[in-house]
């Protein structure tokens, strides 16, 4: 509910600071949607300089192999983990970990760039 300026995004970098803290989640809005990467992009080059070993998972709606893609229409570079894929009611499943329904799935992403195939952190 606040204007992410700078003092919001100190705000965050410096509760990425305690050890105990392994990494950040985006998502609400659409955290791959241009006028949210334009602030978006710069911050996560500024998480993953200080906070090299934190993890960033990002949920979208978007779907990774379609959107996401190195000259797809968004960018996921900083992103670790990704849980791809709009959530469905018809397919909504309480029972999975980490997504609402079962057309999501959660992925690997630097597992994926290296690989050029599609690898799943989980099923």
């Amino acid at each position: 509910g606040e204007c992410f300026d700078e003092q919001v995004q100190q705000k965050v970098l410096d509760s990425l600071k305690p050890e105990y803290i392994e990494g950040m989640t985006l998502l609400g809005g659409e955290p791959f949607e241009e006028e949210n990467q334009e602030a978006l992009l710069p911050f996560m080059k500024k998480v993953k300089s200080l906070y090299p070993d934190k993890n960033v998972w990002a949920f979208t709606g978007y779907i990774y192999d379609k959107d996401l893609i190195l000259g797809g229409r968004k960018h996921t570079k900083d992103t670790d983990v990704l849980v791809d894929g709009p959530f469905i009611e018809e397919q909504k499943d309480i029972t999975l970990k980490f997504r609402g329904s079962v057309n999501q799935r959660i992925l690997d992403l630097k597992k994926t760039m290296e690989s050029g195939k599609i690898v799943k952190l989980m099923e």
